[in-house]
């Protein structure tokens, strides 16, 4: 039996890992080699965007809109805003991701977090090992299981990994690498939990930063200027109010070394690439599920619409791929899926959303969206169209918290999201297309919050 010609894939995401925080990007702090040495080998997307999360934990519906292709609010069994149970579930009527690449031929395995419904672990993964059912652990203690064939991953099965969480999961993806040699490509997914809370990296790699020469963010703000619908949720209680410089120094300090570890074993993953002679006919991928504030705007966690936290790293490597090239361009976390089946020749699934970005990469077209729509619960929602951003806040009906207003910001001119220019006339006619594009968006997407749309926030132009 002939091998396949198609390559292999090694799809790896991140928990919480910002577009921003890694030196290729232009973090001069933050210490990457390895995932610099990927933006150099292959081509960079720097201004991917996540569709949102419909709970605090984000990472639930950011992860299904990886895994379908499809907007954050079309990925999960239920659309209902805040309700947790059904959007861990996997829309059951579209593809997903791991469970096509299998049918197309895919040795598939997994290891690592798998924050969705265990009925599409099992039906996308033939191979697995140390899988995290879950949200977030201590990483020197995380629950795992198995991988079992039959689907049975049943809590009494479960047992605690005895690795740093970054170990346990690239060590586990690289002992499968070693071991494979099935005539059929492989498709691995490695999900880490790095660099999530708790931010306790080994000291090897937490002695590489000095809290005291941590450089603050442009927008270091001691708090947020006004209520964001979600001011005291448990991201943002992992630093006392106000913020002082010292303690988000720290909190830097501490991100930035979780993202270096996490860096050096994905060094570890390409070296057995290389090693076992698969590096040349492998993809690679790099994502993140979204951002993270860590100080910025006065925010810790990732419940808001800044770029910090809904902008996210998407780095792409392998045969059939230009070398060193980093496009501007906007790109959605949903057009993963349909550029590796591009890559790879498979066919696109009718029920994904996203765009294939290999028209981009080849330069036959120079533009993949005119605007992505962002939602997060009922309280926030964002459009961009890669130079101008609205952000919509909303007073969640039966609270008293929360803001009724906008902000607008030109983010080729004012990056860090500063200087809001919703209330400056200068700018209406901006205000105006963007709340227009919005509306447009808002109605496109299906948003459930569709009724309390942008028409009835009386402006300051009215």
């Amino acid at each position: 039996m002939e091998r396949s010609n198609k390559p292999n894939i090694i799809f790896m995401i991140a928990d919480d890992h910002r577009h921003s925080a890694i030196h290729a990007f232009g973090d001069e702090q933050v210490h990457t080699p390895n995932l610099d040495s990927l933006v150099q080998d292959g081509v960079a997307f720097n201004n991917t965007y996540i569709t949102g999360g419909l709970t605090p934990a984000v990472c639930v519906p950011s992860r299904a809109c990886v895994l379908t292709g499809t907007h954050a609010l079309h990925a999960s069994e239920s659309q209902q805003l805040n309700h947790q149970p059904g959007l861990t579930t996997i829309n059951p009527e579209i593809a997903v991701l791991p469970n096509v690449m299998r049918r197309e031929g895919y040795h598939t395995f997994g290891t690592g977090k798998w924050h969705n419904d265990r009925q599409s672990f099992y039906e996308g993964f033939c191979d697995g090992g140390k899988i995290f059912m879950g949200g977030m652990s201590d990483h020197d203690k995380v629950p795992v299981f198995d991988f079992d064939p039959n689907g049975d991953y049943d809590d009494k099965n479960r047992y605690y990994g005895e690795k740093f969480s970054t170990d346990l999961f690239s060590d586990e993806a690289i002992q499968f690498i070693k071991n494979h040699q099935q005539e059929q490509p492989f498709f691995l997914y490695l999900a880490f939990t790095s660099p999530h809370d708790p931010r306790t990296a080994p000291k090897e790699f937490a002695d590489q930063y000095n809290p005291d020469k941590i450089k603050l963010p442009d927008n270091y703000m001691g708090e947020h200027p006004f209520d964001n619908g979600e001011m005291t949720i448990r991201d943002e209680k992992l630093a006392k109010w106000p913020r002082t410089p010292e303690a988000i120094r720290q909190h830097i300090a501490d991100y930035y070394a979780m993202i270096t570890h996490m860096d050096d074993r994905i060094g570890k993953i390409l070296r057995t690439l290389e090693e076992t002679g698969e590096l040349e006919n492998t993809i690679i991928v790099y994502t993140s599920d979204h951002g993270l504030a860590v100080g910025q705007h006065g925010l810790m966690g990732k419940q808001n619409m800044y770029d910090h936290s809904v902008r996210i790293p998407l780095i792409i490597s392998g045969p059939g791929l230009p070398k060193g090239k980093q496009f501007n361009e906007l790109t959605c976390q949903y057009d993963i899926f349909p550029t590796l089946c591009d890559l790879v020749g498979v066919k696109i699934p009718q029920t994904v959303e996203g765009k294939s970005l290999v028209p981009l990469i080849h330069g036959d077209i120079n533009k993949v969206h005119d605007s992505i729509f962002s939602v997060y619960k009922d309280s926030q929602r964002m459009v961009t169209d890669g130079e101008w951003k609205l952000i919509r806040y909303f007073i969640p009906w039966q609270h008293n918290f929360g803001t009724n207003r906008f902000q607008l910001f030109n983010l080729n001119e004012d990056p860090w999201e500063i200087n809001d220019l919703s209330e400056n006339p200068q700018y209406s006619e901006e205000l105006e297309r963007m709340i227009s594009i919005f509306n447009d968006m808002q109605s496109k997407v299906r948003d459930p919050w569709a009724y309390r749309s942008v028409s009835e926030f009386v402006g300051p132009f009215d």
